[in-house]
């Protein structure tokens, strides 16, 4: 399962999960290209994987563009005479709800996180077949691509769209030998720190303790390093019969997504007009044949319930 002599990109490494994804694929031994649009953050990021043993070289650029995935393939080319995995993990922000959303927020996303995974992985794959190589397509969503989440109509829209990419690149590069799967992940960000919900977790983490069994086990929540695991297997040999999964990660959890399927099926001599429709609502469509959307957290124990934020001594006067 050593990964010694291969080749791999990560979009968006500079720190944080793509950061921890790169540094584990380092230590089971590929060479590994950062991404950021940070010189210095891609430059610490090298240094840290060679302190560790590892070997690493940073291209800086953002992910979006044509050129840039060029030029991502050619810095792995150039510094390492190959390429042998792809990891897609760079992404932005911009939540807002639907009506306070704008069309350059919506766009922003789509083209990092969608258009970014499109372009990276058609150079990466023209790289794999002109040169028999049976790459390693590993994309990144979001449990909001698989669910929803208030706020993130861009981010979902993205994060959904990466899963469906990913099903039908499977069919494409099955032929070549690639396999191309997304890595659901469920760990602490940035993003989480602002969220009182996680806070006991959080606060665990960052004093370099283990999170409360509550959140790694109940909730599937926990640590970049967590899922970091899954992202240099799915690079490795090991996994070259999986492909057009969505495998979620985080905590002591691992999950298989299921694809879309129809829940329920019936049929009508004639086909399903209005009238047939409207007469048969209650037995179609009963709370038991739909579906569910959004996140729904698990109620938090009371010893992991947040701390309010204690108001500010009066000022003497």
């Amino acid at each position: 399962m050593s990964l010694n002599g291969k080749v791999a990109i990560v979009t968006g490494s500079g720190q944080g999960l793509g950061l921890a994804y790169a540094r584990e694929l380092a230590r089971q031994g590929a060479a590994v290209v950062i991404n950021d649009v940070n010189a210095q953050t891609a430059a610490e990021a090298v240094a840290q994987i060679e302190a560790d043993g590892g070997r690493a070289t940073a291209v800086v650029v953002p992910v979006g563009t044509t050129e840039a995935a060029k030029a991502l393939v050619a810095g792995a080319v150039e510094a390492f005479g190959r390429l042998d995995i792809l990891v897609t993990n760079a992404g932005i922000l911009r939540d807002k709800s639907l009506l306070k959303m704008t069309d350059e927020d919506f766009d922003l996303v789509i083209n990092v996180h969608l258009k970014g995974t499109f372009t990276c992985v058609r150079e990466a794959f023209a790289y794999f077949k002109e040169n028999n190589i049976p790459g390693r397509i590993i994309t990144i969503g979001s449990p909001t691509g698989q669910r929803g989440n208030f706020g993130q109509t861009n981010y979902a829209a993205a994060k959904a769209g990466i899963v469906g990419m990913v099903r039908t690149w499977a069919l494409e590069m099955k032929k070549a030998g690639v396999t191309a799967n997304s890595v659901i992940p469920v760990a602490a960000t940035a993003m989480t720190k602002t969220v009182p919900y996680f806070q006991k977790a959080v606060e665990a983490d960052e004093r370099g303790e283990a999170m409360p069994s509550f959140f790694r086990h109940d909730l599937g929540f926990g640590t970049a390093d967590d899922v970091a695991g899954l992202i240099a297997f799915l690079a490795s040999d090991s996994a070259a019969g999986i492909t057009g999964q969505a495998i979620g990660a985080g905590g002591d959890r691992l999950q298989v997504w299921t694809h879309p399927t129809a829940a329920t099926t019936e049929y009508r001599e004639g086909g399903w007009s209005y009238e047939a429709l409207a007469e048969n609502a209650d037995t179609l469509f009963s709370a038991a044949n739909l579906q569910g959307y959004g996140e729904e957290f698990l109620p938090l124990p009371e010893d992991l319930q947040p701390e309010l934020a204690k108001p500010a001594p009066a000022q003497a006067r």
